[in-house]
């Protein structure tokens, strides 16, 4: 099997957005929430701080303590990525292609936000 230049770029940026939106963006928060207890601080400021943390045990600690690491999710969702485009390459693409453009874009989005300083 030969996978070309193309095809490792666009599974790159797809587990990367995969990636992001299951241990960072707001809308799979109800992913998370199961795994996680919140805590809420006050600073130093006066301004509510809140905290996730992995629950204490069992099944809900592992899961987690794995969507807590951006680099164990990353882990799992390259493998579930390859494995889909290796299994199903013609009906995965569209899924692939969506995420690798959204990846794109966050990591084009990141470099003007630098570039603009906000």
């Amino acid at each position: 099997m030969k996978i070309t230049i193309l095809q490792l770029l666009l599974l790159s940026l797809a587990s990367f957005r995969l990636t992001r939106l299951l241990v960072f963006d707001k809308i799979t928060e109800f992913i998370r929430n199961p795994f996680f207890m919140e805590i809420k601080e006050e600073n130093e400021y006066g301004e509510m701080e809140i905290y996730y943390l992995p629950k204490e045990q069992g099944i809900k600690k592992f899961f987690g303590e794995l969507l807590s690491c951006y680099w164990c999710t990353g882990i799992w969702t390259s493998t579930g990525i390859v494995c889909i485009s290796l299994l199903y390459p013609v009906h995965s693409f569209p899924f692939i292609l969506i995420l690798a453009v959204a990846g794109f874009a966050s990591i084009i989005e990141s470099i003007v936000q630098f570039f603009i300083g906000k």
